[in-house]
């Protein structure tokens, strides 16, 4: 019996080992290719969109096709629990753990509304992605220098208060193991400066589907848990700490329910590479 089951583990392991190197190679020869041509069209089409779309609106529903189809050349399948707390009346900051480079198709091709995200500047340099980035009116951010990091946060602010919705990753970075990590106070900051609510979101399964520093994917079905939005009516900046790490804990929680991993004492220090982390206060009172 114990030679036997001894075979029958060499045999999983060579299966498996088989599937990871087929994946390995459908991902070079067809998934990656395939997402490079799709991602050249959708960008020429949400430039040529822009010469005319003032308000957005159909370079949104372009994103929102690329990022379907993303996901579909991914072979990994969205699900949505929470959905109702995704139907806010008004603007809010939607605020989601960062796992991988399909965070965002994921998001795109999920979120039922239009949207603006918070990215970094340096995505705004790419072509097609940073042509579709800029003619949105996609808001940049640049870490490195806390003056553009206020000046940034601010320009998110007046974003919320035109009444458009924001998509942000307060983690900064994405994660190199899976984990949730620490947030900056940016996503709370600008929910307390335009008194929005802050909806934390929890993004399971993109990080198996592509790990940082790969470059292959594993196909899995995904679950996005939209949590009880956060009020932040007569909140200031100085409780932005505080709605920070009741952001944190929202999100830890809801991913921890569902993912493989199990969760640490401690949320893991942020990976993100920032001069410094913005006094919420230096931007003036709420």
């Amino acid at each position: 019996m114990a030679a036997g089951s001894r075979g029958l583990g060499v045999k999983q392991t060579s299966s498996g080992s088989a599937r990871t190197t087929l994946l390995r190679w459908a991902s070079y020869l067809v998934f990656i290719p395939l997402m490079v041509v799709v991602t050249i069209t959708c960008g020429l089409l949400s430039l040529v969109c822009s010469l005319w779309d003032r308000s957005g609106r159909q370079q949104h529903a372009v994103a929102q096709f690329w990022a379907r189809l993303m996901l579909r050349i991914a072979f990994s399948p969205m699900t949505v629990a929470g959905e109702v707390n995704l139907r806010q009346p008004g603007a809010a900051v939607f605020a989601c753990n960062h796992l991988s480079y399909m965070d965002t198709p994921a998001l795109f091709g999920t979120l039922p509304f239009q949207f603006r995200i918070l990215a970094n500047h340096y995505l705004f340099r790419y072509p097609f992605i940073g042509w579709h980035l800029t003619r949105s009116g996609q808001v940049p951010i640049d870490q490195h220098s806390m003056r553009s990091q206020v000046a940034g946060l601010m320009r998110g602010v007046a974003t919320l208060k035109s009444g458009m919705p924001l998509l942000i990753f307060p983690d900064g970075s994405r994660s190199s193991d899976g984990h949730v990590r620490q947030f900056m106070a940016g996503a709370a900051f600008m929910a307390i400066k335009a008194q929005v609510p802050l909806v934390p979101l929890a993004l399971v399964g993109t990080f198996e589907l592509l790990p940082m520093h790969t470059y292959h994917l594993t196909p899995r079905p995904l679950l996005l848990v939209a949590c009880d939005a956060i009020p932040t009516t007569g909140m200031t900046s100085r409780d932005a700490e505080a709605l920070t790490q009741r952001l944190l804990t929202s999100i830890a929680d809801a991913y921890y329910d569902h993912s493989q991993l199990q969760r640490p004492e401690m949320p893991p220090a942020s990976e993100a590479k920032v001069f410094s982390t913005p006094n919420p206060t230096l931007a003036g009172p709420a």
